[in-house]
């Protein structure tokens, strides 16, 4: 088990990747206010699924690596600092979108392909991928025990986050629209501050000491 005073960098890693736009965000805002709060909470079911599938598939996959290749978290923390520096660009970059303009044309879809898609669209999401390759190493230690049972760990804490995030998502989404319509100029604090928060992630993440 890891120590919980390990875990509030991973913690706050994990609500910036809950709270960055992203493809799972953009659906979930989509179908809640297109379709209402209950396909947002079927397709946020599926979002959640999708996070599962990712931590298996990455948890056996990283005890594989670490044990074969001691020092490969190297590699996946150049990898990591490197995409954060990304999203915080993504965040700020010229003409960039808000999440909560959404196509009110969309037609109303069944409790199976609501589902379907909210998980097909956080497994194909590279973001996830690279989240938990980069990040988890980390935090995993071998005095702490199994590197399989410390990764699913991690991505308990991240998918608990994470529903607790798109739940409020999907709760509050009409209201969040109807409000930055109004107010555009929160729309670049929130940005700017996301920016922020991503460049404070990416640089503590390259100067991390290695295990």
């Amino acid at each position: 088990m890891i120590p919980f005073q390990d875990l509030p960098f991973f913690m706050a890693a994990a609500l910036i990747l809950a709270i960055s736009p992203g493809p799972n965000m953009i659906y979930l805002i989509s179908k809640s206010i297109t379709q209402g709060k209950k396909s947002g909470f079927i397709s946020l079911t599926g979002v959640i699924c999708g996070f599962i599938f990712h931590i298996i598939m990455v948890s056996f996959g990283l005890t594989a690596v670490l044990l074969a290749v001691p020092f490969a978290y190297t590699i996946l923390k150049a990898a990591g600092t490197v995409y954060l520096l990304y999203l915080a660009y993504q965040a700020i970059k010229p003409k960039s979108k808000n999440i909560f303009e959404v196509d009110h044309s969309i037609s109303h879809d069944s409790p199976k392909k609501l589902f379907t898609v909210g998980f097909l669209t956080n497994v194909l999401n590279p973001k996830v991928a690279i989240f938990y390759l980069s990040f988890f190493p980390q935090f995993i230690k071998p005095e702490y025990g199994s590197v399989l049972t410390q990764s699913l760990e991690l991505g308990a804490v991240q998918v608990l986050i994470s529903f607790s995030v798109n739940f409020l998502i999907v709760l509050t989404a009409a209201k969040a629209a109807r409000f930055f319509a109004a107010h555009l100029f929160w729309i670049k604090i929130q940005k700017w501050f996301m920016a922020s928060v991503l460049t404070y992630l990416a640089v503590k993440m390259a100067f991390s000491k290695a295990k």
